[in-house]
């Protein structure tokens, strides 16, 4: 093939199957981890493209050259680890130090060390077995997470401690790799205990840059971040959709990835220090919905060239030995993890779920693995065979979660000796949600305040935003007439919505919104009239307060009293018109609500009896 289109053959084929086999194994309910991971063995060199040179339009169908897509991959999982950081703020991070930095950690290296005295067992060396067993130890999170996510297992205590370790294994990437170079160092003096000062202050001083750059980013990132998409949010107008907010999101996660590159971290852990830096302003709900899109399909990237990478002529060659190690692996690690889980005080079911998805390997082991082959520590024929295990046994992850789901199915046991660290709920789950921030919204926040009820507020005003964060409330920035900001503010928990704007139109499309997300929830809405009202109620608003209509009534009473109208007769004459208002109301709502009782004006009537009394 030759020519410009055919630079980007391999792409289209990946595009048409995220949008043919994807698809096609949701509606057969299959993962669709499984799905990119199936396509990418049977596009890949060693599925159909081997039978290219009979049929040469199969070339035109398959993935010849991986490398092409290995960038994009990499950009997935950067994407999907800033995601994760938008759920955290350095307050959780704090609250999770005893499971990431404890239970983590002790993963980390009680996998390690196990894993690699198996190896000296076989006859490798130290320096061999200890580089193969740090690899091994860490496990997938381009893979878990989205697997726990599509199960619904990120809330609970399985999904807390899962990222608790994960977390711990992505940031102990970088000192593995030092260990790496201290042993090759080890084994060039010959295998001795003994390790040159000198040697060992060269390789730890190799972390100096890595220290300096992630303080640089971290550092960075507070001063820069939130200006910036508070001036994208200024200069957004409303007829340009959210393609500024998509150009800011990808910048900072590329961005934030190649700075921590560049000073010898991870892409990933760059983008989770931007991510966590993004979840303390106003404007993390927005960027999560910029994002999403592309983090799905950039993971699905990297999953396809997880199954690109499964060399199937190697498994047919030795399938009991690769199969053998890769369910060894699994096995070992699960029994570790499990056993570390029950000493942090999970209960034995959560602790064997979360033993059970971590068990596999992850991306970060070919990591590993081709630093020891370069520092020439690695022993290239078993390294081999067990990158072949590994893949195997990422293969496994999406069946080892559906299994461990089926075994702590019972809910009462999900809460079960649940350590305090853990139990960090979301923002906004039972909290009210103001859509509207304004002097109205704000009002009714500082209510809700006086009467201890919580409540999250969104506006699209970035000043407004600005303002009431100041202030000390939980604003965030987005357009709330949109189903995926509702849903990241907890619609689905939440246990009431109040509209607050003042533009009718947009009222309606949050009302409109709202109700097709949720049927049973208390939504109030702030109504410009009574034509407007009747209009809410026709969409299923549960209140309308229709603010002319009652500043009318209002008015009317106060002016005939001051006239000496008997206050009977006013009142009388208010209640009456109030009444014709609400028959028009009931006459507006949908059959399916009738049964609700009707509730307009009736602070109003209270305040009226009040003054009559």
């Amino acid at each position: 093939m030759h020519g410009h289109g055919a630079d980007y053959k391999d792409l289209v084929v990946f595009l048409a199957a995220a949008g043919v086999i994807v698809p096609l194994v949701n509606r057969l309910k299959i993962s669709p981890v499984l799905g990119f991971l199936a396509a990418g063995v049977v596009l890949g060199p060693d599925g159909l493209a081997r039978f290219s040179g009979a049929l040469p339009w199969l070339s035109w169908i398959t993935i010849r050259e991986p490398g092409q897509l290995a960038q994009l991959s990499e950009l997935g999982v950067a994407f999907l680890l800033f995601m994760i950081g938008l759920e955290l703020s350095w307050e959780r991070l704090r609250a999770m130090r005893r499971l990431v930095f404890g239970l983590g950690m002790m993963q980390v290296l009680a996998c390690s060390v196990v894993l690699a005295g198996g190896f000296m067992l076989m006859g490798q060396s130290l320096a061999g077995a200890a580089v193969l067993g740090m690899g091994l130890a860490l496990s997938s999170t381009a893979v878990v997470m989205p697997v726990l996510a599509e199960r619904g297992r990120l809330k609970g205590t399985v999904g807390r401690s899962t990222f608790a370790i994960l977390l711990a294994q992505d940031l102990s990437v970088a000192p593995i790799l030092i260990t790496v170079t201290v042993l090759a160092a080890l084994a060039q003096q010959g295998g001795g205990l003994d390790l040159d000062p000198a040697v060992l202050g060269r390789a730890l001083f190799t972390l100096a840059p890595a220290a300096i750059g992630l303080g640089l980013l971290i550092l960075l990132g507070r001063v820069v971040l939130r200006p910036m998409f508070r001036s994208v949010a200024k200069a957004r107008k409303v007829d340009q959709g959210g393609e500024l907010f998509v150009a800011a999101s990808l910048l900072v996660v590329v961005g934030a990835g190649l700075a921590a590159q560049a000073s010898g971290l991870s892409m990933s852990i760059g983008a989770l220090v931007a991510g966590v830096l993004l979840a303390e302003t106003e404007f993390r709900r927005e960027v999560e919905i910029s994002i999403e899109p592309f983090k799905g399909l950039l993971l699905g990237v990297f999953f396809v060239g997880v199954g690109l990478g499964l060399d199937l002529d190697a498994v047919a060659a030795n399938p009991w030995g690769v199969i053998g190690l890769a369910a060894a692996i699994t096995v070992v690690k699960t029994g570790v993890i499990f056993i570390l889980a029950r000493l942090w005080g999970l209960a034995a079911r959560p602790a064997l779920e979360t033993a059970l998805v971590l068990a596999p390997a992850g991306e970060f082991a070919f990591v590993v693995f081709a630093t020891g082959l370069v520092e020439g520590v690695a022993p290239s024929a078993l390294t081999s065979t067990v990158a072949l295990s590994a893949t195997l046994s990422i293969f496994s992850i999406p069946f080892l979660a559906m299994l461990g789901q089926r075994l702590t199915r019972r809910p009462r046991l999900e809460a079960a000796a649940m350590p305090d660290e853990i139990e960090l709920p979301q923002q906004a789950d039972g909290a009210v949600v103001i859509v509207g921030f304004g002097r109205v919204g704000r009002l009714i926040g500082e209510m809700l305040k006086v009467h201890d009820q919580a409540f999250i507020a969104v506006d699209a005003d970035p000043g407004i935003v600005a303002a009431g964060r100041r202030d000390g409330y939980d604003v965030f920035y987005g357009d709330a007439g949109r189903a995926e900001m509702l849903l990241r503010c907890g619609v689905q928990t939440t246990r009431a919505l109040v509209v607050t704007m003042d533009a009718p139109g947009k009222v309606d499309e949050v009302v409109r919104t709202a109700r097709q997300l949720r049927d049973d929830l208390i939504l109030i809405a702030r109504a410009r009239d009574d034509q407007h009202a009747a209009r809410l109620y026709a969409l299923g608003v549960t209140d309308a307060v229709p603010e002319t209509t009652e500043a009318s009534l209002q008015l009317a009473e106060n002016t005939l009293v001051d006239l000496g109208v008997p206050m009977g007769l006013v009142l009388a004459s208010i209640h009456e018109r109030r009444d014709q208002f609400r028959q028009v109301f009931q006459a507006a709502v949908s059959d399916q609500r009738r049964d609700r009782p009707m509730r307009a004006f009736r602070v109003s009537q209270n305040r009226t009896r009040t003054r009559l009394e």
